[in-house]
């Protein structure tokens, strides 16, 4: 089948307030924000879906629909983003989650890795003063206050900018304002939630490539960075040219961890000694994904006394292979918390 996908930038650009118009057009907010992440197939899409899409964009279904065009990811080296959530070269990726549970140290952290492989990262603070912030916007080689600014210093850095900015820039429309008016190639955006009102948002942030939803039991048991594996979506695990072998570990994973976490609540309720013998294989090698999924971090190196590490995707899906087939099954889980590679 001819590879295909949303044309989630001109939905962008066409209707800034997508959650509201969709409602009111009958369209699930939730279908529309899995279809522009790629938890739901293009191909599979429902007609009258496109056709409502592409009313509010002021489109036709064939403007709506991105035929052949390849994406390309950038590796953060982050293990758990890279493997359930890539970052999308030129997309909009969004961290979902409620003040506490570490996205401002993952913004901080993505800000010292891009910069560590040459790109240029923009910061355009909130209009309102956040003390959460600083020590973090420091970070980026350039802040700004103003959308003038930001697209001045944007379209000089081409697609070698990473740019970010708080839902506070979404929700009064300048976000899409700017990215309209870029010349040069669409910058990476990453956007967090200061106020941690977007995890109630049936759409969050509007249509992006990438989703990074926290997990709260992640964060209450402090493994971090604590991406929820079965939440998080980005719409490059849809291409056809991806990995096949990543495709195809990146479902196991999740099979597995999925399980896990349903037996975990039993074990944690009842017992272990009521997780039936033939599953203890399945809560084993789920215990020890998780674990391996922890990472340090450069940016909190001071504070953990543990160097940080990076971990090549190539490396992350072999090591993830080896969990899964058991060759991991005779290592203490502590031997796999917050470790580079096995």
């Amino acid at each position: 089948m001819e590879d295909i996908r949303l044309n989630v930038a001109l939905l962008r650009k066409r209707v800034p307030n997508l959650t509201t118009a969709a409602k009111e057009a009958g369209i699930r907010p939730a279908t529309v924000s899995n279809l522009c992440t790629g938890k739901i197939d293009l191909g599979k899409a429902e007609v009258r879906t496109l056709v409502g899409l592409a009313k509010l964009a002021n489109c036709t279904v064939d403007e709506l629909i991105i035929r052949g065009e390849k994406m390309a990811m950038i590796e953060t080296k982050i293990k758990a983003f890279d493997f359930f959530a890539p970052l999308v070269k030129g997309g909009t990726t969004g961290i979902v989650a409620r003040p506490g549970m570490g996205q401002l140290v993952i913004a901080a952290e993505l800000l010292h890795r891009f910069k560590e492989q040459g790109y240029q990262t923009v910061y355009l603070i909130p209009e309102k003063d956040h003390f959460e912030l600083e020590g973090i916007v420091e970070l980026a080689d350039h802040t700004t206050d103003s959308v003038e600014k930001t697209l001045e210093l944007l379209n000089h850095c081409g697609d070698k900018a990473v740019f970010f900015t708080d839902k506070e820039r979404v929700d009064s429309g300048e976000l899409f304002e700017l990215q309209e008016q870029l010349s040069a190639q669409p910058a990476a955006t990453l956007l967090v939630d200061l106020s941690g009102e977007v995890v109630d948002d049936d759409f969050p942030f509007g249509p992006l490539e990438t989703l990074w939803q926290l997990d709260a039991d992640l964060a209450a048991r402090h493994q971090y960075p604590a991406l929820s594996p079965l939440h998080s979506a980005s719409s490059i695990l849809e291409e056809a040219e991806l990995d096949e072998r990543h495709f195809q570990l990146r479902q196991r994973a999740q099979k597995t961890l999925r399980r896990y976490r349903e037996l975990r609540s039993v074990a944690v309720a009842r017992g272990m000694e009521r997780v039936a013998q033939g599953e203890l294989e399945t809560y084993h090698r789920g215990e020890r994904l998780e674990a391996y999924f922890t990472q340090p971090f450069y940016v909190a190196e001071e504070l953990t006394g543990q160097p940080g590490a990076s971990v090549a995707l190539e490396q992350t899906l072999h090591d993830v292979e080896a969990i899964l087939n058991g060759q991991a099954d005779g290592r203490e889980l502590e031997e796999l918390q917050f470790i580079g590679t096995l």
